[in-house]
């Protein structure tokens, strides 16, 4: 099974073009995703990884996601090559996205699993149902 989830920030904005014979929108963007920090680092260290979105998926990402914006993401691994200007062979490594999230904070996130919009401080903020943390005692049922 190819399958891929990652949480991480845009590294610049979205590049947003069209395939000239169908006129199919296409987004490309690198996404940073942290590795779990070690006990003896300072800081995390991150993988910068290529993404790839198809029509309105795309559209959609290139529209309201700039640089800095967190994002969640599901899709499948795709690798290729290429031969590069000086004739050597380049290899390719891209996330082709099936679903995303918008996690950042702010008026709302749009839910591209279900096209439903979650509105931050709802109880459930993500596509997989799971709850937010109760801030107070008298909100656990038990």
């Amino acid at each position: 099974m190819n399958r891929v989830v990652l949480i991480g920030r845009l590294t610049k904005d979205p590049d947003l073009k069209y395939i000239a014979e169908s006129g199919t929108p296409v987004s490309n963007f690198v996404l940073a995703v942290n590795r779990q920090k070690r006990k003896d680092q300072e800081k995390p260290e991150a993988d910068f990884i290529t993404c790839v979105a198809f029509g309105k998926t795309a559209e959609t990402i290139a529209q309201y996601l700039t640089k800095g914006r967190q994002l969640a993401i599901s899709g499948s691994i795709r690798t290729g090559s290429y031969e590069a200007q000086d004739g050597s062979k380049r290899y390719t490594t891209s996330v082709y996205i099936d679903s995303f999230d918008f996690i950042d904070s702010g008026s709302g996130q749009i839910n591209r699993k279900n096209n439903s919009n979650n509105f931050a401080g709802t109880p459930y903020d993500n596509e997989y149902g799971d709850m937010q943390q109760a801030n107070d005692d008298e909100d656990i049922p038990f």
